[in-house]
């Protein structure tokens, strides 16, 4: 695959002057090395947790103090079948699962699937409370099935994904399946961002989904090309994944689209252009059914799964909330390692807040903070990272996940 980084440079010398293209080898991490400053995996807090094997996203549930996650039962399969990483090798039969981690335990519970049998090829996930009863809660996740119409041809793709969505009753074992969600314009869903159990966004991370297109639009910096669709169930219940179903584009003109969650107001969108290494902020407007950027925060590294930490501890003058964010050390190396399960791809964590004026006042300047690396020898990948409150006013505990990584760890950093 090594044609693809010189293909990669090629791009970058035609458009060498733009600044963009700069940013772009930057997120990519050509020759970058870990800073042992920050590599926390020897910290006597560092915890392997059990049982959750390539669990892509991670969702820190407040008002139930949990975690929730969508996993593989497989490492292998993820390196066979996994249709964003162009792994399409494999049958794609597999069978996922979603798990509730408890944060204080640090023990990862499945939860028994209810009306459903798979297959379940997971990626991104929401949760959101269920408007009619507080101790329960609906989780929308995505699901990379293989499509049983792909014929060979150039007019066929070999995945068919959709959006599975959940009902689970806090404090219980079982997910009662809802139902499917197909629609044509969720063509490579990535990531749910959920408004009621009727309405949500989802990102589509790709524009083409194989072939050569695809190859171009992996490493032309300015492919701005993937969108984020709205969809509106008119059927909250049903046995067809495509009845009552109304989908339209939110947001178009976005490299790579990605995760996607929530801020620090419940009006703030959260929106990743993972290679690009960009998280932009943003406001829905549910009449209209679009998406409107109003601010962005670039990093040093592809981005993913963005979450906002709150400081339980803060005060006026001392205030550690912020954005917490998981990317690569070094994304160049995908190209080669992307189905290998013996690879070790870095991780890069960051917190990001607004830099403080020097009335005390916050900036429209962001500071970013690199609070947790490893050189891929503890943890494979980093797609999400989520922090969650100690009882110490000063560190938080971090949790660190990746689309190719064996576990989700966690880890104490100071704040």
């Amino acid at each position: 695959m090594g044609w693809l980084i010189r293909l990669a440079i090629l791009c970058a010398c035609v458009a060498r002057y733009y600044t963009p293209v700069v940013h772009y080898f930057t997120v990519l991490g050509v020759s970058r090395t870990p800073t042992p400053a920050v590599r926390l995996a020897s910290e006597p807090s560092f915890v392997k947790i059990e049982d959750t094997v390539v669990c892509e996203d991670l969702h820190y549930y407040e008002p139930a103090g949990k975690i929730f996650t969508a996993c593989e039962d497989s490492y292998a399969s993820r390196f066979q079948w996994f249709p964003p990483l162009g792994n399409v090798k494999g049958a794609g039969d597999t069978a996922g699962s979603l798990h509730v981690i408890d944060p204080k335990t640090l023990k990862s519970s499945r939860l028994r699937f209810q009306n459903f049998e798979g297959p379940f090829v997971t990626h991104g996930i929401d949760v959101i409370a269920d408007p009619g009863r507080s101790n329960a809660v609906y989780i929308f996740a995505v699901n990379h099935l293989p499509n049983p119409e792909y014929d060979g041809t150039e007019q066929t793709f070999k995945a068919r994904s959709q959006i599975e969505l959940f009902h689970h009753v806090l404090g219980t074992g079982v997910a009662r399946h809802v139902r499917s969600i197909r629609h044509p314009m969720i063509v490579t869903p990535n990531d749910v961002y959920a408004e009621s159990p009727s309405s949500f966004y989802v990102t589509n991370d790709h524009y083409y989904r194989h072939g050569l297109k695809r190859v171009v639009e992996d490493v032309y910096p300015l492919a701005q090309w993937t969108n984020v669709v709205h969809a509106r169930l008119d059927q909250l219940e049903s046995p067809d994944p495509e009845a009552g179903i109304n989908a339209t584009t939110a947001l178009s003109g976005v490299r790579n689209s990605n995760g996607i969650g929530r801020g620090q107001t419940e009006e703030e969108m959260l929106l990743c252009s993972a290679i690009g290494g960009v998280m932009y902020r943003a406001r829905a407007d549910s009449k209209n059914r679009s998406i409107s950027i109003f601010d962005e925060v670039q990093f040093d590294s592809t981005i993913d799964n963005p979450s906002y930490f709150v400081d339980p501890h803060r005060t006026p003058s001392d205030d550690a909330s912020g954005y917490v964010l998981a990317g690569l050390l070094g994304a160049a190396n995908l190209t080669r390692s992307h189905a290998d399960p013996n690879a070790q791809d870095g991780v890069m964590v960051w917190h990001v807040q607004q830099k403080a004026t020097t009335n005390g006042t916050a900036s429209a300047d962001w500071e970013t903070r690199l609070i947790f690396e490893d050189d891929g020898k503890n943890i494979h990948t980093g797609s999400s990272a989520i922090m969650v409150p100690t009882d110490s006013p000063k560190r938080a505990r971090l949790f660190v996940t990746g689309f190719s990584s064996e576990h989700v760890v966690a880890v104490e950093v100071e704040l």
